[in-house]
């Protein structure tokens, strides 16, 4: 149906919109209504309709006359009033065409009602449709129209956010930049640190051993006095015994017991110590593990210095954030959003304000679908008495009947035929009214706005200059280009952003409002004027150096001979030799006195060999391992001690000719890393200003919806309402020329005419001719 009306509408009206015509009435409506010209030029445009309201007209005022002079004919017997049928040889193929003629008149009429009861319906539903879509389209634009501000609002809550975070590195500078230049001294630190930790271990290991080594000696030098002094009572006790007369050859034992000599002196080993313990000592008083400390602490303070000396240069960086952040929020102020905020409070006015009469629609739309419910049973009586009258009619027929005789179920049929004809007179001049009425409004919407809207002039037409006063977009917008509304339609049905679509580049400078790069050169001067400088980081001073190579050396020289001899001399020593001859000396004697004396100093010897093998030889051994363990610590010694100076070179030299490159890199990487967070920043406003905020979507959209709630749910079905109606008010012509000669075939007539079935004729004789 909807084809079939445009196409209809397309034939009477095909010409394009008028636009002259309506920029003249819109300049000065007055002055052209009262113009013959513009109104012969309107004429011209509508002729199509004129046309069409013409044969309206005339169907209006001729079917009312048509239908009185009928009535008046019939009533005086003409125009089939005679209820006088003659019968002739082809009534019945006269009666057959009839009836198929007004069977397929109802039908089409028929049809055009169903359209009718079709459209009605249709166009309550889009009415209950409409205030939906209205709404939703409204909730839509209004929804965008404060979304836009809050996106805008995002942006500016994320430069607060990375400027907060740049701010909140810059408070703890010490614990990120100080830290990054400490980590790139650490390595060499602590390998210098761990030498001069390893020499203090050794150190102490060292001190220790050494005065192991020499509580050692002088225990075991105690121990030989006391042997000493008993070997020599014992010495005096033999000495005396072999002396006395009474022993017999004992003075061949001399030589023997001169052997029972033991002198020791474990003294002149200490004085070997002096040396080594005497550089220790010098060490020792160095306390390196307080210099450990000392360059640990140091090193730890770096963070804390780096925070102290770049303080100026922090509250320096921190103002130009602050200008930073003014330059970014200068974007809000220069977007236009107190215009959104105006159109969103009208949008809202203008939703209360449908949803105020929106009960008084749907009422109207109740009234509305009621009268129409009512016109299109008016439409449907005539169809229904034209098929009652078709199935009554030949339902009741005997065609070879007397039409006096018919009877009353063909009578009834021909009665509705007839009352259909009478309906169609009463309603349908008044229809014709309301098909009209319609048929101009909505058919010129439908030219004038539908059309040109789905075909897109009427948006170019909208644009066009001086038609609606102050709906110019480019200078509103104070753009230098010419923003026309077709084009913020064309980028809002792609869903564009508002950046593009309104131009706003052209009054937003936003490369140079984001462009942060150029506070970096002078944040950079600020960073470096700072002149941070790290604390000293010498472990050991040349002093302690100067020990620990002497330490190193007593080590390394440290002599053991002398100890090494007399231990040797100690562990040869063999009493239990000289206590057999003394026992073999008494077994000869003949003087029991002098046996049991040579006996009880035998056994005494033997003793003091038992207790040098079990008190000496392990006081020697423990010696022994002692000193072999001190020439181990000394190599160790002379190793740690040139590998703790030899680290400790490399890393002053490290340090002296490092810091200040190490400072600047890491201060400008610390810089950068701060303006990273801007730029990226940057890009992302950059991103979501130009591509992402303010998608227009919306806009199209409530566009299109009062298109469709306009054009395609009101005006379509109007138009299918009154072409429908039309198509029914044009076929109730021939339904009425058809009807009321079929109803003659159905209805009882009063007066037989047999005059072809029933009149005699008599046969006249050929006459005779007379032969000649």
């Amino acid at each position: 149906m909807k084809d079939l009306v445009q196409s209809f509408l397309n034939t009477f009206q095909p010409k394009p919109l008028p636009k002259d015509l309506i920029l003249q009435v819109a300049n000065d409506f007055e002055q052209v209504t009262a113009d013959p010209d513009f109104i012969k030029q309107a004429l011209q445009y509508e002729v199509g309709f004129l046309v069409c309201a013409a044969i309206g007209i005339l169907y209006i005022l001729l079917m009312p006359i048509v239908g009185f002079f009928l009535m008046c004919c019939r009533c005086c017997g003409n125009c089939g009033g005679e209820m006088n049928q003659k019968q002739k040889s082809s009534i019945h193929c006269h009666r057959r065409a009839l009836y198929w003629s007004v069977f397929i008149t109802t039908a089409i009429i028929l049809a055009g009602s169903i359209c009718m009861f079709k459209s009605n319906e249709a166009l309550s539903v889009s009415v209950d449709q409409s205030t939906a879509e209205v709404n939703k389209s409204l909730d839509n634009l209004n929804t965008f129209l404060t979304f836009v501000p809050q996106q805008i609002e995002h942006v500016m809550n994320e430069s607060f956010k990375t400027i907060d975070v740049v701010t909140e590195n810059l408070n703890t500078i010490g614990a990120t930049l100080g830290t990054e230049i400490q980590d790139r001294f650490r390595r060499t630190f602590d390998i210098a640190l761990l030498s001069v930790r390893r020499l203090d271990q050794e150190t102490v290991n060292t001190s220790n051993h050494l005065n192991e080594l020499k509580t050692t000696l002088a225990r075991l030098q105690t121990s030989m006095n006391l042997l000493e002094t008993n070997v020599t009572s014992l010495q005096n006790r033999i000495n005396q015994t072999i002396s006395n007369p009474a022993c017999n050859k004992c003075e061949l034992l001399n030589p023997e017991l001169q052997k029972l000599t033991l002198t020791v002196d474990f003294s002149l080993t200490s004085s070997s110590l002096s040396d080594l313990q005497s550089a220790l000592d010098d060490v020792i008083k160095a306390d390196l593990k307080s210099k450990i400390k000392e360059g640990e602490d140091n090193f730890n303070s770096i963070p804390q210095r780096v925070t102290n000396e770049t303080k100026d240069a922090v509250q320096s960086i921190k103002q130009q954030l602050d200008e930073i952040q003014s330059q970014i929020s200068q974007l809000t102020s220069d977007i236009p959003l107190s215009g959104l905020t105006y159109v969103s409070d009208t949008l809202l006015q203008i939703q209360r304000e449908f949803s105020t009469i929106t009960p008084t629609v749907e009422k109207a739309e109740h009234i509305r679908w009621g009268i129409f419910l009512a016109l299109c049973c008016a439409v449907l009586l005539v169809v229904v008495c034209n098929i009652l009258g078709l199935v009554l009619g030949p339902l009741g027929l005997r065609p070879n009947a007397d039409p006096t005789e018919r009877s009353c179920t063909a009578n009834c049929g021909g009665l509705f035929l007839m009352m259909g004809t009478g309906f169609t007179f009463i309603f349908c001049w008044l229809l014709m009214v309301l098909v009209l009425l319609l048929f101009l409004i909505c058919g010129n919407a439908y030219t004038l706005i539908c059309r040109p809207w789905d075909n897109g002039n009427l948006l170019k037409f909208i644009d066009t200059p001086g038609l609606i006063p102050g709906f110019e977009l480019g200078p509103a917008l104070q753009l230098e280009t010419n923003l026309t509304f077709n084009d913020v339609y064309s980028d809002c049905e792609k869903n564009e952003p508002l950046w593009s679509t309104l131009h706003l580049n052209e009054f937003i400078d936003l490369e140079d409002l984001l462009n942060v790069s150029k506070y970096t050169e002078e944040m950079q001067k600020y960073i470096e004027n700072a002149n941070i400088s790290l604390p000293d980081l010498t472990l050991l001073s040349p002093e302690i150096q100067k020990q620990l190579s002497n330490f190193s050396a007593k080590a390394k020289d440290f002599n053991v001979t002398m100890v090494t001899q007399q231990i040797d001399h100690i562990s040869k020593i063999n009493f239990n030799s000289t206590a057999d001859k003394l026992e073999r000396l008494a077994s000869s004697q003949t003087n029991p006195g002098v046996v049991t004396e040579l006996r009880d100093e035998a056994i005494k010897l033997r003793q003091i060999q038992t207790n040098i093998e079990t008190n000496i030889f392990p006081q020697m051994e423990k010696l022994n391992s002692s000193i072999v363990y001190l020439q181990s610590l000394g190599e160790n010694i002379s190793a740690a001690v040139g590998k703790a100076l030899s680290t400790l070179e490399t890393a002053q030299d490290f340090l002296s000719t490092n810091t200040t490159q190490i400072v600047g890199t890491e201060s400008r990487e610390f810089l950068d890393c701060q303006m990273s967070y801007f730029i990226t920043y940057a890009d992302w406003v950059n991103l979501t200003i130009t591509q992402q905020v303010g998608r227009c979507g919306p806009v199209a959209e409530a566009v299109d919806t009062a298109e469709m709630v306009l054009c395609t749910q009101v005006v379509e079905s109007l138009n299918a309402f009154w072409f429908s109606l039309g198509w029914c008010l044009i076929f109730f012509i021939p339904s009425v020329i058809f009807s009321v000669k079929l109803a003659k075939y159905y209805r009882r007539m009063e007066h037989s005419d047999m005059s072809d079935n029933h009149i005699s004729m008599n046969i006249i004789p050929r006459a005779n001719m007379k032969s000649y």
